[in-house]
């Protein structure tokens, strides 16, 4: 009995009694609800009457026992139905009241044939105080789950906060929990081994002394979010040697604020991670296209994004343009997995991109469009004195026919943007790593929207060989690229910036 408390818990014990009833055992309301049971109502016993029924309605005889016993104050209860008997004990505990008011305690019911088996009652009576046990301790783990979940879903809320850029309202938020938001910060992203990430979370905890936020992603159910304080300990190495098989990448050191450029960095030393003998990485200096764009470029973003920022909704219920902006921002960053990032269902993120879509005059299918809005959205969320400074080559006006906002336009004022001796360096470091075959493996992928099949079919090769050729690819470039956030988005830009380029010199 002690083992079966220890290893099964209510269940076990349930299952168990029942099996020595032969019969029907659980645990009842005081109004006689079942809430938990085991084992099958016992049939009818070939020497009962032709009358009596093949099988007991067992809720009905508990409801009617847990009746009486509660009307006559018994401490137990049992009742024959002339082929089955009903045995009905409170249960002992904190929730059991005294005198007159037993019977609003929990019952233990069990339903056996006749005659009842010798020695039955006793052990009922025996087994009350362990079930009681059982009941109480899982109702505290249950407890400890609830607080624990609601705990991770507040944490949860504040990285997709800070994700966002609302940097105020998550401080506010995060002020009920620990520790405090550092900044600056270095974003690290752990991928665990198999089901661990709640040890790995521990062990995370353990090594830096609770300094840093810890988050489960919502996204990708093996990895776990850390924001740490720069100059801390470094967290990515010794989780990378503790927990066997766990990879770890790490962004550069980043303001708090731009907490969502150290996810995208960390995710991309986390791909590299993956082909390292050490297994942690952490993300090489390389400028945010967002900060080479000067003036000119934030011109283009704000042309471009006026629709969108600007939109009101014709009801209450539709999503607004903040809303709009940061399903946008979440379905660039993570595509279809977008849907666990804003916990919206597929058919409410699949309207919300229609909608986007049609404001801006976009067609987010292209990829060439998904860059485009991707490098506006980032412009919008860098703070303007950080753009750097210089002489544009776009006056930010629109000559020609095109409307801000549209496709045709935005994408003549982004090859003006693309042209900035500032761009023409950040894309000339983005590519300096590719060449031959790789480069021509890295445009086809490109050419065909990011899709492996297509890109196979073109290089004429097989799909896993597409696939191993950008394994590969992601290495030499230290991003990711086959899996969201992935790096297609700059490496489309910095093509289009040296195609521009070459374009105007030969023109």
């Amino acid at each position: 009995m002690q083992r079966l408390a220890r290893n099964g818990g209510t269940a076990g014990l349930l299952r168990w009694l029942a099996g020595r009833a032969g019969g029907w055992a659980g645990i009842a309301r005081s109004d006689g609800t079942v809430l938990s049971a085991s084992g099958a109502a016992p049939s009818r016993p070939p020497s009962a009457p032709a009358d009596v029924p093949d099988a007991p309605d067992v809720p009905r005889l508990v409801a009617e026992g847990v009746r009486a016993l509660t009307e006559r104050g018994a401490l137990a209860y049992s009742h024959d139905t002339g082929a089955h008997t009903v045995l009905l004990f409170p249960l002992p505990g904190p929730h059991a009241p005294h005198g007159e008011d037993r019977g609003a305690a929990p019952l233990l019911a069990v339903v056996t044939p006749r005659p009842v088996a010798p020695g039955l009652a006793t052990l009922l009576a025996d087994v009350l105080m362990p079930l009681s046990l059982c009941r109480e301790a899982e109702a505290v783990e249950r407890k400890r789950r609830r607080v624990d979940l609601a705990e991770s879903r507040g944490r949860e809320a504040v990285l997709h906060l800070l994700m966002t850029g609302q940097l105020s309202i998550a401080h506010q938020v995060a002020g009920a929990l620990r520790p405090r938001l550092p900044d600056p910060v270095r974003v690290c992203v752990v991928e665990c081994p198999g089901d661990s990430r709640d040890e790995v979370a521990r062990v995370c905890a353990e090594v830096d002394g609770g300094r840093s936020w810890i988050v489960r992603c919502p996204v990708y159910a093996r990895h776990l979010i850390l924001v740490m304080p720069d100059g801390g300990i470094a967290t990515d190495e010794a989780v990378a040697a503790l927990v066997d098989r766990c990879v770890v990448g790490v962004s550069e050191r980043v303001p708090l604020a731009d907490t969502a450029t150290g996810y995208r960095q960390a995710f991309h030393a986390l791909a590299v991670a993956r082909e390292v003998p050490g297994r942690h990485v952490r993300f090489g200096a390389a400028p945010e296209p967002a900060l080479v764009v000067g003036h000119a470029g934030r011109q283009w973003a704000e042309a471009l994004l006026t629709p969108l920022l600007t939109h009101v909704p014709r009801r209450a219920q539709d999503p607004g343009s903040q809303e709009l902006a940061a399903t946008a921002a979440s379905w660039l960053a993570f595509s279809s997995h977008a849907t666990d990032h804003l916990k919206v269902h597929r058919n409410t993120l699949a309207a919300r991109l229609r909608l986007i879509g049609e404001l801006l005059g976009l067609d987010l299918h292209r990829l060439a469009d998904q860059a485009a809005l991707d490098l506006a959205l980032r412009i919008r969320a860098t703070p303007a004195p950080v753009c750097t400074p210089g002489p544009d080559h776009a006056s930010g006006q629109h000559d020609g026919g095109a409307a801000p906002g549209h496709a045709n336009g935005a994408a003549h004022d982004l090859d003006e943007v693309l042209r900035r001796p500032a761009v023409q360096e950040w894309a000339a470091r983005q590519l300096a790593p590719v060449a031959g075959a790789a480069e021509e493996t890295l445009r086809t992928w490109l050419r065909c929207e990011g899709r492996l099949g297509p890109t196979a079919a073109e290089l004429g090769i097989s799909v896993p060989g597409a696939r191993k050729r950008l394994t590969r690819l992601e290495t030499v470039l230290q991003r990711s690229l086959l899996r969201p956030p992935s790096a297609r988005y700059d490496l489309w830009l910095a093509l289009r910036a040296r195609g521009s380029a070459v374009a105007e010199a030969t023109s």
